[in-house]
Parts: C-alpha cells; structure tokens; sequence
C-alpha cells in the first residue's frame, strides 16, 4: 500500500519586483488564476509606486521552492491627510488575495497585516480577493462593478443597449466627432488636460500626471488612450487596460463641452469597437458607488450591477480610514473643490491624491 503523498509546507516571501524572472512567474500565475485582474500584477505595483511615490510591497505564497499558490500586492500609502494604510491594491478597483484553493488565503492574510503592523499603518484594506477571516470588516454595499460580453459587431453592440441609450449614441455619431486612439506623449498631455477638467468638476482631486505615465509605460501595448476631439479640441478622453481578452476603460471623462456633444457616449461607443479589433471579447465598465449618477448611466448601456466585497482591518480600538467621497464628512469638501480655478485644483490635487491610495 502507497503511503500518502505528503505536500511541501507552503511559505511566504516578499517578491522582488526587480528581477523580470520573478515578475514573469507571478504574471503566468495571475494570468492563469479565473479570479485575476490587472490590478494583481506587477506591473500595477511598479506603476504605483514610481506614478505616486508610494511603496510597493508584494507578498508571494509558494509551496515547496518553486510554485506559486498565492500572491498579495500591497501598496503603502502615506498621506497627512488620510493617514496611513497598507492597501492592496493602491489606486486600483481590485486587488485582495489571489490564491490557488484556500491553503494560503489565511498564510497572506496574517503576513500582510503583520506588515502592516511593522509599517506602522493602522488600517489594512483588500478590494476583493478571498475572504482574509476572522477580525475583518466585509463591505459588499458601497460599490458595485459593471461586466458584460461584447456583441460581435458594431451594429450588434448597438442593439445590445437598451433604446433610451441606443438613441443617445445614435445622437452622438451624427455629431462633428473624431476617435482616435494612441500612446504617444501627445495623447497622454491631451488626456490629462481632460481627465483633470472632468474630476474637478465632479469635486475630487486629480491624481499625479506620473501615475498616467507610468501605465502606458508598464503595460505597453496592453493600454492606450482613446480621445473624442470636436473642432480639433479634445472633449473627452479614456485611458484603458487591455488584459486577458477584457477592455479596462479605467480613467476617463469629458469637459463641460462634452454633455451637449454626448462625447462620452461616443467615446465609450468607439472603445467597444476599438476594443474588438484588438481581440477583446468583455468589457469591463469598472466599479461605482451604488446609487450614484455613474453607475445609473452604466445600466443604461445594460450593464447589470454586481456587488463588490472589499475587506478592512484596523489596530483594537481603532476606526479604519474613510476616503469615500460620498461620506457626509466630506461633503463641504467636495462642494469647494468644484469651485476652485482649475489651474489651481491641478496643482494641489496631485499632492492630495497620492495619498489616497
């Protein structure tokens, strides 16, 4: 009688983001993982870390010396502001443990908020991922993700959206509109401008240029900038993610010109079409916070809304940061945002934002 195979104990490390072996071990695992999404990668914590100046930690389960079964990307974020938290993943939608079954969910769970505890931050947070365990806050209410297929064609996608935004992007081809996509230093001066107009507007500060910069940079010819121009100005703009066959439109917007020209129906239009061509099959329409504006015109496109479980840890006795915009605390804040020149909400949003992790 064979006696039964003993598995290798499975260990922790820190991943060194620096040697391409490494980063190219992680990106087959995440890859592979049905649960991945950009933010996992190395890539994003690279782009993190140089675009706002905040330290990346990444943390790799692995049984026996060569094989992955989890991994856990976490960014450091220092802000006066905000305080600190360790976050995973820093400026991105998702994040949490990836992990291969849940041999290592509990492993890279304790690892991290053991990190955090020498880092001195007091709050821990995992947008999505596996449930870390016992002493975290689960939040499956504040926001929500649009995911749907993409139809085969152009008139399909067309049909495919409910008839009060089908008129609306019937309105917006028959404007005086020009798509075009790059990644050259010009589309991305071009989308900043944009981008920074549209979320001051909205009452939230801009995050640092270099942020935008690093993304094209890191992700290569996996991300680009789709721009909508009237009269040769550019009215709106998206800069996405191409990974795994799924078009990640991940910052985008339009200026105070963009509404009557219904630029952003265009635009999103056009990313669907684009995002074919370059062999996509789905879109994701990212996250929003339930019940506002965003994510009603997302389900006007006919996207249905999915919950999404973000997890938070605190120190004993300690509240963990609130960064949510929409919190009463916040409110004032907003509402003056919006009224500062824009020149001026350019400059001091940057410094603000990095932060925010």
């Amino acid at each position: 009688m064979n006696a039964p195979m003993v598995l290798p104990p499975i260990t922790i490390r820190a991943a060194n983001l620096s040697d391409p072996i490494d980063r190219a071990r992680i990106d087959a695992f995440v890859g592979d993982h049905p649960e991945g999404t950009p933010f996992h990668l190395p890539a994003w914590s690279a782009t993190v870390a140089r675009g706002c100046g905040q330290k990346s930690h990444y943390l790799v389960a692995e049984r026996g010396e060569d094989m992955i079964v989890g991994v856990l990307p976490l960014t450091e974020v220092h802000s006066p502001l905000f305080g600190r938290a360790l976050v995973s993943a820093g400026f991105g939608v998702g994040g949490g443990i990836l992990s291969e079954g849940t041999s290592a969910v509990a492993l890279l769970a304790q690892a991290g908020w053991q990190l955090a505890e020498r880092l001195s931050c007091p709050t821990m947070e995992l947008r999505g991922g596996a449930h870390p365990g016992a002493g975290w806050h689960q939040d499956s209410e504040t926001y929500c993700g649009f995911v749907r297929d993409l139809a085969e064609d152009a008139d399909a996608q067309l049909l495919a959206v409910p008839r009060k935004q089908r008129a609306e992007i019937r309105k917006a081809l028959g404007n005086d509109l020009v798509v075009t996509t790059g990644c050259h230093a010009s589309d991305a001066a071009a989308h900043y401008r944009v981008y920074a107009e549209s979320v001051r507007n909205l009452g939230t500060p801009v995050f640092p240029r270099g942020l935008f910069t690093e993304v094209l940079r890191e992700f290569g010819n996996s991300a680009d900038i789709l721009i909508v121009s009237h009269g040769g100005v550019p009215v709106a703009s998206v800069l996405s993610l191409y990974w795994n066959g799924t078009v990640y439109p991940y910052w985008g917007g339009g200026t105070a010109a963009a509404r009557a020209l219904r630029a952003n129906d265009r635009m999103y239009f056009s990313l669907m079409q684009h995002a074919r061509t370059r062999g996509c099959t789905r879109f994701d329409f990212g996250r929003s916070k339930v019940g506002t504006g965003a994510a009603a015109f997302k389900k006007n496109w006919g996207f249905e809304a999915q919950p999404l479980t973000y997890f938070k840890r605190a120190r004993d006795g300690e509240a963990p940061r609130e960064i949510n915009p929409l919190s009463p605390k916040y409110r004032l804040q907003v509402a003056a945002w919006q009224r500062l020149p824009l020149a001026v909400a350019n400059r001091l949003g940057p410094w603000i934002s990095r932060g925010l992790g």
